[in-house]
This record gives structure tokens, sequence and C-alpha cells, in this order.
């Protein structure tokens, strides 16, 4: 439906009950869609084949191995260096959408140059996939820290497992067309002939690199029309003027002391760094396991496929679950499970069992995900929920940097794999440690506090 639609009253009840029944909520929730585009087809999919075996296809099999995993620890590595001095420069100097703006034309830029990566082309294809990571993970820094921006506070929780079923849902489309353009290129006018050269051979999947790319900046295009700069004002302790960078370190430095005060949001947060890195391996290097134990392509990309739409309805399953066992409980719920998905890629042999490792992320990890920033949401006071989530989201994209690492470094791709169970394993006992009632109960004591005190006029002491 066109943002600028006047919908029908039952589709206005639809709408509100997905919280998307204002232009910028839908126009918010869209980038997810536009972006998931990227994550599923380039990130998941169909490049980590395509660089196995096209682009590094005269390496050693360990060496693509080693090489894939450094190209995205190092890239994941730059952003989450940069993010919390971006992210406080964007506060500051309120510039979260030019920000957005670049880190997306670069994300988008990096992708479309993947067409150009022939046979060989490796380091070609580390450098191109290496910016398109950044962009990637670092446009999405600014736009959950405009989350809050778009919605009240009652919308938070909907609006992100909405925004997480509609990337599935769009990650999924964009990825069948892909994997059509592959199976069938002969239905989009590509003659691919079985005597075609390597690099013939490769053309349909090229050109879902630029399907990805297209796909990806169409859809972000509601979002600069939509979605707002916030104006918030500076804090009581800066003035205007003050260069943006030496603001920004102020900031950070307040934050991180802050933190310290707030032990269950703390433990809450190493739990998650934890837990999340395994699952943004298990996505990440998912391709590259079926093709070392001799997973088909056709499999692999078909299981991706299910993991896209069996994402959908349980996303909000999870929500539903959480409302009646509590967030923190289905959370460890679907650690669990991701211990089974470990379990079943270590004697991983058969194609049935990686359709069943597919199947097992589908169920839990798009609710693990949105659940977790709920989760975190709940322990945060509510007039400090930007500077935290800057934060969250800081560690929510250097969670992806240790897994690849492991990868890499690993003698074999068993002990990799186990490596990453132990991900799962670290964070669920964490959070266990984590007292989510009182860790609310402290955040709301201190937000009675700083109302008192500003219904008093004095200055508060947020601490």
């Amino acid at each position: 439906m066109p943002l600028a639609e006047a919908p029908g009253p039952s589709r206005v009840a639809l709408l509100e009950r997905l919280t998307l029944h204002r232009p910028e909520l839908r126009a918010w929730a869209l980038y997810d869609w536009a972006n998931s585009a990227f994550f599923t087809v380039v990130i998941t999919a169909v490049f980590p084949i395509f660089f196995l075996s096209v682009a590094a296809n005269d390496l050693p099999d360990e060496e693509k191995r080693k090489v894939f995993g450094w190209a995205t620890t190092a890239s994941l590595c730059i952003v989450a260096v940069l993010s919390p001095l971006l992210g406080a420069v964007a506060d500051y100097a309120r510039l979260k959408k030019k920000l957005f703006a670049g880190f997306l034309v670069v994300g988008i830029l990096a992708t479309a140059g993947l067409f150009f990566v022939g046979p060989g082309d490796w380091k070609l294809a580390c450098w191109l996939f290496g910016l398109a990571n950044i962009g990637a993970a670092g446009s999405f820094v600014f736009y959950d820290a405009l989350l809050s921006s778009v919605a009240r506070e009652d919308e938070l929780d909907r609006l992100s497992t909405t925004a997480y079923a509609l990337g599935y849902l769009g990650g999924g489309i964009c990825l069948g067309l892909s994997l059509l353009l592959i199976a069938k290129p002969e239905l989009f006018g590509l003659a691919v002939g079985p005597d075609a050269d390597a690099n013939a051979k490769s053309l349909p999947a090229r050109i879902g690199f630029l399907l990805v790319a297209v796909w990806w900046a169409v859809f972000s295009l509601p979002f600069f029309r939509h979605v707002r700069e916030p104006e918030l004002p500076l804090e009581p302790d800066e003035t205007p003027g003050t260069h943006p960078i030496r603001a920004a370190f102020v900031r950070i430095s307040e934050t991180f002391r802050e933190i310290g005060r707030y032990k269950h949001t703390l433990l809450f947060l190493l739990a998650f760094l934890a837990y999340n890195d395994g699952i943004g391996t298990i996505l990440r290097m998912a391709t590259v396991i079926g093709t070392e134990r001799g997973i088909s392509d056709a499999t692999m990309l078909t299981s991706i496929l299910v993991i896209q739409f069996v994402g959908i309805p349980f996303s909000v399953l999870f929500g539903r679950l959480a409302q009646r066992f509590g967030a923190k409980r289905s959370i460890l719920a679907a650690l669990c499970v991701f211990i089974v998905v470990c379990a079943l890629g270590y004697r991983l042999s058969t194609p049935g069992e990686f359709v069943a490792m597919a199947g097992l992320v589908g169920m839990v990890q798009g609710g693990a995900q949105a659940l977790s920033r709920s989760l975190f949401a709940s322990l945060v006071p509510k007039h400090k929920t930007g500077e935290f989530f800057g934060l969250f989201s800081t560690l929510e994209k250097f969670s992806g940097v240790l897994g690849p690492l492991v990868f890499s470094l690993a003698p074999t791709l068993g002990v990799a794999i186990l490596a990453t169970n132990g991900f799962f394993i670290l964070g669920g006992v964490l959070l266990l440690f984590v007292n989510v009632e009182r860790g609310r109960a402290i955040a709301r004591e201190i937000d009675a506090q700083q109302a008192a005190s500003a219904a008093a006029g004095a200055p508060s002491e947020s601490g």
C-alpha cells in the first residue's frame, strides 16, 4: 500500500494492530524490508557461495574460509569502533539522518560493485563485501537510534517486532527473485549454456547483487520523506558551539560512567553481547559450513529462503510467549534451540539435517532479537532511553565480530562450531542472573526521582 494512500476502516484497524497506522511508522519499518535484502542475499545466501566458488576459486578450501571470516571481522570491527563516537556526534549535532544516508550510500554502491567481481577476484570481493558490511551495519546504528522519535513508548515493542517480520518478508521475496534468476536465467533473457566460461556462468548471481542494490535504494526512499530528525535539547552541561567530536567524547564517558550503576542492565548487555554473537555467526557462516560438509547450493539456498518465511509467524508468536511467560524465559528457550542448532551443525552430514537447522533458526532468531530489544527497554529509565539504546546498538554490531574471528582462527570446522555454541551457553548463564523485576524497579525508581526533581525545580540526580 502506498504510504500516502488513505486506508479504509478495516485496514486502519489492521495497521494499528501492526503499529503501521502513521506514515512515519511505515517508513521506519520499511527500511527493515529494504535492508534485509542485503543481509539475506549478500551476507547469508548467495555471496558466500559466490565467493567460495567464483571469487576465491583458486584458493585452498581452508584459506577460503579464513579469508571470508577475516573480511567479515574487519568490517564489523570498524563499525563497532566508530559507532559510539558517530552516535554521540549525531545526538549532539542532530546528524542522524545525514549519517544514516552516508552509510546507506556506501552500502548500496559497494553492493552494486559486486557485479564486477569475476573468477579469482577475491581481493576485490573482500574489499567490496567489507564496505557493504560497513554501510549496512552503520546505517542500522542510526536507524535504531531514530526508533524512539517515530514511535510512542507504548508502540516501541510492536513496531520493532513488525519491522522484524517485514524484514523476513522483504528479504525472502528478494532472495526468491535472486534464486529464480540463478536457477532459471532464461526467464530473464539470459543465455548461460553448459559450455560458458566461469564469468558468464556467474552472471545471474552478479545481476542478483545489482537487484539487491536497487531494492535497498528504492525501499529506503520513504524513510527520508517521512522520518524526521528529532529536535532534542542539549545536555544541561553542554553549550552550543562545542566541537561535535569533543562533545561526543564527553557524552560517551558520561554514558559509560552511568551504566555501571545499573547492575542488571549491564549484566543483560553482557549476556546479549555473548548470545547475539552466536546468532550472527550462525547466519553469516551457515553457507560456509554447508559448503565444507558437501551440502548442495540448491539445498542451502532453499533452506535460507525457508528461514525467511518461517520467521514471519514465529516472530509474532514469540511476542505472545513473552506476554505469558516473560521475555527472559522466552529468550532462554530460544537459546536452548540455538544450542541444538549448533549440535546439528557439528554432526551435519545430510541435506535433511541442514534443512532442519534452517527451520529451527527461523523459528527463534527474530523472536530472540526482538525480545532482547524490548526487555532492554524495560530495564532502562525512560528519560535515558536514547543514551542506553545507543550503547545497545553499538554492542549489537560488535557482537558480530568474535564469531567470524573464531571461524578464522579455529584449526577445524568442528572446533569452530563448538566454540560458537559457547556463545549461547555463556549468554544464557549470564541472562539467568539478570533479575528483571529488580532492574525494572530500579528504572522506575530513578524515573520517579527525576520527575520529583523536575517538579521541585531542582537539578536531578539520575544515578
